[in-house]
């Protein structure tokens, strides 16, 4: 294809737009005397997404091609950022989403940390992502602040507004800002538009891609508390609690102003505790202002794992005696304290920790969690015990620790890149502002077995490290997880820890403890205990591993092994099991045709395995007894097979069909074990409490599938357009037994106000898509995910499998008032006679592809047109253009039958109509005003200028100045 510069395409004669005078109203504002409310709206709806190339650029939208233009020319940051682009083969998304999850699995070696998903740089076509969204904002923004906040996007994100390159952020995990105002048209729509590059990666696990977490639009006053410009750190004597308040306001009035803060206390009751008021403080214009302020609260309500006492601060900030700014903070009110011989203490009481890590994907839903998907797994661990989480190995999303604030439960805080060079500390920094007020988050894990950790360089980067959480925090302890099996405990940079993390090294921590007996201990990750659900015998062609626990063992890989390590020394604060749930990718201990990890008590759909009862009966005070394997065995007859119960009863008796095979005590953290000869018939356990049976529990063998049983989590949920109920399919025998092996494939159908959000069985080696709305069994059950929309009323699923009896439940989506958001844009599609609506060109191609110059004067422009009898009226929507901005042109003109007759500017267009097909030719004056020069007559010499005036800069073969291709418009939709 010829190469045309942005020169040619100005001498070809292209009519481009002069720029005006800036309006006033987008003038910055240089004082604001009214008072002005923080917004906050969210803007995860209404997006459009298509995937782009991280090698072709004709598959990248032109990025970076040279002849869209990117980084070329302000303001002109490729067609798909203006208005009038064409956006119709795009798709409908909402925030959060996660494109990997919907990608098919590729048998790929190279693919096994991310779970055999085809993505990295031997994707390119699947490694980069486009998303657009349009809004409009009120005319009253004029004058205000406004940013656009971003909870998460992995990768790297290229974003671009109104046609303006903004900035590149790198690093999946940690939030990310842009203030935009300089940018913004107050009135009119405003278009976001955002690449998203996945090609490279942060972690060694599944991570998916795309916009995964919350995006906001937040408005100020020019003058503003700063993003996560608030703190509160308390400490407490007795029944009263010292507040210290320290506030950061930003000033971007144009002029220094006197700021003055107003800081309220309210209690969880919702009274007011505490007040107090700052004295005017000036703050210069484009600086940030540091208030500290001391309030006591008296009769204080501590934030506990059973009392999720939460307080709110309320900061008022005025400008010179303008109200500016109103900001709330939720913050909670405990003591934290290790003691290097007793372990941790929670408010003065001793808390053992018990533990998990966990990534943050879940079957069906990838790592695009919406906020119910959060709570769900918070629930279903402290139903096993479970009291603190680590987000590994990455800084988690806000709503998760939402959900442990109002739940229950403590937080291990962990940033994803051990490093001070500046995309590091930032990313830091960045984790304690935002996550300092959670009473959940108890430490912060500065890195996660880095081997550099143990370095005298390590102790310089830890040590850097250290001092920004002192500095913004100072509350809280920090910690590092140190390399496995006790790689330079107690080395270099590990020693900056104010709790000595270990991680699967339970000998090594207790000779450390011996020689280092002032530091408190805590296992940072233990346990990498492998088990599938419902699987007893070791299958690796099947991606199956024994639920036995290698108790013998250490607890490396052993829960009981570990446990009973960390409960019988009480100078261990306790320790974080791998993992809660299983997680996607670094498939353990099979590859290929495994598709995820294998180490969790719970699989990708929160389904208990076997040691998570082990967990419960140790780690909770409700009564627990559960025996194991199922008693299906057709091919075992007369073979011997360990059965176990995990108990915390004082006893447990064992009887088959009714003949008592002994009773039996329980060992403290420990189980028990029968060995009994397989025959079909009913293994059942009996618990004794004080000598009297107080519970029991029955294995028996099945018939054949006949019913399908459903359970859901919650019978209401919010008509949000995001709220969440969780499905289980069960597989039933006549007898409403559950099958513990078969595959039936499950349907899940809905009817009502919602739709099936994604399935999962938890088996390690299904290949299904998770985007779906059937799923095979696994072990008898698998689950579907049911998402709300935007209107209430009963909700009905159904799950259907052939041959099976079908089985539904009922679920009211019930009105709520919903978070404050953004209104999605959506353009006026005209609708009338004749050739009335939208229409766009189609380019049309040379010998050598698309014509350059067709492109450079159609591209994506939008044609609307509206025809009354024989008038033509309408505009001319284009895209800016190298030397100009976006332009729109009124259109006057006529339609006589097939004829088609209008002007636009200085334009003129005539051609016909047939059908959904327009043939347009132009005509347009010469540019800048200049008559062209008559061709010279008579002779003329062999060498010298052209005879005919043309310009021969534009080459030989080009047309000359004025004269415009054909143009071809087709009837759109969008």
């Amino acid at each position: 294809m010829a190469s045309w510069s942005r020169r040619d395409v100005l001498k070809s004669g292209v009519a481009l737009p002069t720029l005006g005078l800036l309006p006033a109203e987008l003038l910055p504002a240089q004082t604001s005397a009214s008072h002005t409310v923080r917004e906050r709206l969210c803007l995860d709806a209404g997006w459009r997404f298509h995937f782009g190339h991280a090698t072709d650029a004709t598959k990248d939208f032109g990025y970076n091609s040279g002849r869209n233009g990117s980084f070329q020319k302000t303001g002109n940051f490729l067609p798909a950022a203006a208005l009038p682009f064409d956006d119709t083969g795009w798709t409908d998304v909402d925030l959060p989403h996660d494109w990997v999850i919907s990608l098919p699995f590729k048998n790929d070696p190279s693919l096994s940390s991310k779970g055999f998903y085809p993505i990295g740089r031997s994707y390119p076509e699947n490694s980069v992502g486009w998303y657009r969204r349009v809004f409009t904002l009120a005319k009253d923004d004029a004058g205000k602040r406004i940013s656009i906040e971003f909870d998460g996007v992995y990768r790297e994100a290229l974003v671009v507004f109104n046609g303006y390159y903004i900035g590149r952020h790198r690093g999946g995990y940690d939030p990310f800002r842009y203030d935009v105002t300089d940018f913004m048209k107050p009135g009119e729509p405003n278009v976001l538009l955002l690449r998203v590059d996945a090609t490279e990666s942060d972690g060694w696990f599944y991570e998916g891609a795309g916009i995964y977490r919350h995006t906001w639009l937040v408005k100020t006053a020019p003058v503003h508390v700063a993003q996560w410009g608030t703190f509160v750190r308390s400490t407490v004597e007795g029944r009263k609690a010292n507040l210290q308040i320290r506030t950061e306001v930003e000033n971007n009035a144009g002029a220094s102003k006197a700021v003055r803060v107003t800081s309220t206390v309210i209690d969880p009751s919702g009274k007011t505790v505490g007040k107090v008021t700052s004295k005017p403080m000036a703050v210069p214009d484009g600086e940030t202002g540091t208030f500290e302020q001391q309030v006591s609260v008296n009769d204080v309500a501590l934030w506990s794992l059973e009392e999720r006492n939460l307080y709110r601060l309320v900061t008022e900030v005025d400008a010179d005696g303008v109200a500016m700014d109103r900001y709330e903070t939720r913050f909670g009110i405990r003591t934290l304290r290790f003691d290097a011989n007793e372990g941790f203490f929670l408010n003065g009481k001793s808390v053992k920790i018990k533990g998990t890590c966990n990534h943050q994907d879940h079957a069906g839903l990838g790592v695009a969690l919406p906020d119910a998907a959060q709570r769900f797994r918070v629930k279903t661990l402290q139903e096993v015990g479970c009291n603190a989480y680590r987000s590994a190995h990455n800084p988690p999303t806000s709503e998760l620790l939402d959900a442990c604030d109002e739940m229950g439960m403590l937080f291990l805080d962990e940033t994803r890149m051990m490093s001070s060079n500046p995309e590091g500390i930032a990313q830091f920094e960045n984790l304690i502002r935002r996550d300092r007020n959670h009473p959940s988050v108890f430490m912060w894990n500065m890195g996660n077995e880095e081997r550099e950790a143990t370095t005298e360089t390590g102790l310089h980067i830890l040590s850097t490290m250290k001092r920004s959480a002192i500095k913004l925090d100072g509350s809280r302890p920090v910690t590092v997880a140190p390399p496995p099996l006790g790689m330079g405990l107690g080395q270099g940079g590990l020693m900056v820890s104010d709790v000595i993390g270990y991680n699967y090294t339970d000998p090594q921590i207790e000779a450390f403890h011996k020689t280092h007996p002032t530091l408190p201990c805590l296992g940072t990750e233990n346990v990498s205990a492998v088990a599938t659900r419902g699987a007893y015998a070791i299958d690796e062609a099947n991606g199956a591993v024994s639920s036995y626990d290698p108790y013998t063992t250490s607890g490396r890989a052993s829960a009981e092994g570990w446990w009973r390590f960390v409960n019988t020394r009480p100078w261990m604060s306790g320790g974080f099991v791998w993992t809660g749930f299983d997680y996607r990718g670094e498939p353990s201990p099979f590859q290929w045709p495994n598709i995820n990890s294998e180490y969790g008590f719970l699989d990708t759909c929160g389904f208990p395995k076997d040691t998570y009862f082990y967990y419960q009966a140790w780690w909770t005070a409700k009564p627990v007894l559960h025996i194991f394997p199922h008693w299906n065995w057709p091919d075992f007859v007369g073979k011997e097979i360990a059965v176990w119960a995990h108990s915390n009863m004082d006893e447990v008796e064992l009887l088959q069909d009714g003949t008592s095979l002994g009773r039996q005590r329980v060992p403290k953290d420990s189980h028990l074990q029968w060995i009994v000869t397989y025959k079909q018939g009913t293994l059942e356990a009996r618990g004794f409490k004080a000598g009297k049976q107080v519970m029991s529990t029955k294995r028996e063998t099945t018939g054949k599938a006949a019913k399908l049983a459903i359970r859901v989590d919650r019978t209401e949920m919010d008509a949000d357009g995001a709220d969440l109920v969780f499905v289980v399919a069960e597989v039933h025998d006549a007898e409403g037994r559950v099958l513990p092996v078969t595959d039936n494939e499950i349907s899940f159908n809905v009817s009502g106000p919602a739709r099936v959000k994604g399935t999962g069985n938890g088996n390690p080696v299904s290949h299904e898509p998770d985007t779906g709305s059937s799923r095979k069994a696994f072990a008898g059950m698998c689950m579907g995910i049911v998402q709300a929309t935007r209107e209430s009323g009963n909700v009905v699923i159904e799950i259907t499998s052939p041959g099976l009896e079908p089985a539904s439940a009922t679920v009211t989506s019930r009105v709520v008032k919903e978070r404050p958001e953004v209104v999605v844009w959506k353009r006026e599609v005209p609708a009338g006679e004749g050739v009335t609506g939208l229409w766009r060109p189609v380019l049309q191609d040379g010998p050598s592809g698309p014509d350059p110059l067709q492109l450079a004067v159609s591209g994506d422009t939008l044609y609307t047109f509206i025809q009354r009898g024989s008038v033509l009226t309408g505009s001319i929507d284009a895209p800016p253009a190298m030397f100009g901005p976006a332009t729109t042109g009124a259109v006057q003109g006529t339609v006589e039958g097939g004829r088609v007759h209008f002007t636009s500017g200085s334009t003129t267009y005539d051609g016909g109509v047939t059908g959904d097909r327009m043939e347009l030719h132009r005509t347009m004056p010469p540019r800048g005003g200049q008559p062209a020069r008559a061709a010279e007559t008579g002779a003329h010499p062999v060498i010298g200028p052209p005879p005919d005036g043309s310009d021969p800069s534009l080459g030989l073969g080009r047309r000359g100045a004025g004269t415009q291709p054909a143009l071809i418009l087709q009837r759109a939709k969008r």
